[in-house]
């Protein structure tokens, strides 16, 4: 049995290097430049050019939806945005959740999104009571899916040319996490090594 509270509460969730926060809209200029970078529309497939209105919009509503968590990736130090995530599509009777999150250009390869993952997943099921979180990867992006391979995150299935991408199409991968399969340590453990960093999953609002 889930608590749906959770996902109202809007928590703020610290790790050793990054703190993550409700998504509000003093974050929206920051996530409008990360979604204009062709690295970051291409990691996350998007073909939707998002204007600033959109995201202005989208992040001052962030707080009231209860159905959803919406989070930004903050430098714990500095309070620099370095991205969003979200967990969304609750599916309360299976104990079952989505998970994404997009980096900024220059916060990968340093560790911050398995460290902003774990986070996450600490809080899906150690608060929340998910059993299961999944996501989607794309097969370009061997990288991404090696570091949610060590966040938890095992392939389950192919979705096939799924994606129409600078003219080819492209397979997603269906990748999830099971509370029941958390190793030693638990997804909550945010560590503090510097292991390849994820890549960035489908941007979705």
């Amino acid at each position: 049995m889930i608590d749906a509270t959770a996902l109202s509460e809007k928590p703020v969730l610290t790790g050793p290097r990054v703190r993550l926060a409700p998504l509000s809209i003093r974050h929206a200029a920051a996530f409008h430049t990360a979604c204009q970078d062709p690295e970051t529309r291409r990691l996350t497939g998007t073909h939707h050019d998002f204007t600033l209105a959109e995201l202005q919009t989208w992040c001052a509503g962030s707080a009231d939806r209860a159905d959803r968590l919406d989070l930004a990736v903050e430098d714990r130090e500095t309070g620099e945005f370095l991205g969003e995530l979200a967990l969304s599509q609750i599916d309360p009777p299976n104990a079952h959740g989505t998970f994404r999150i997009a980096l900024v250009p220059d916060a990968t390869d340093r560790g911050i999104g398995s460290e902003a993952t774990r986070l996450l997943l600490g809080y899906a099921f150690d608060r929340v009571g998910l059993h299961r979180v999944q996501l989607e990867v794309y097969d370009y992006n061997p990288r991404a899916r090696r570091a949610y391979e060590k966040c938890g995150f095992e392939v389950e299935g192919r979705l096939r040319e799924a994606l129409f991408w600078d003219g080819t199409w492209h397979d997603v991968l269906v990748m999830a996490a099971l509370r029941s399969r958390r190793a030693g340590g638990g997804a909550g453990d945010a560590g503090t090594g510097t292991d390849t960093d994820l890549g960035l999953d489908t941007m979705r609002p």
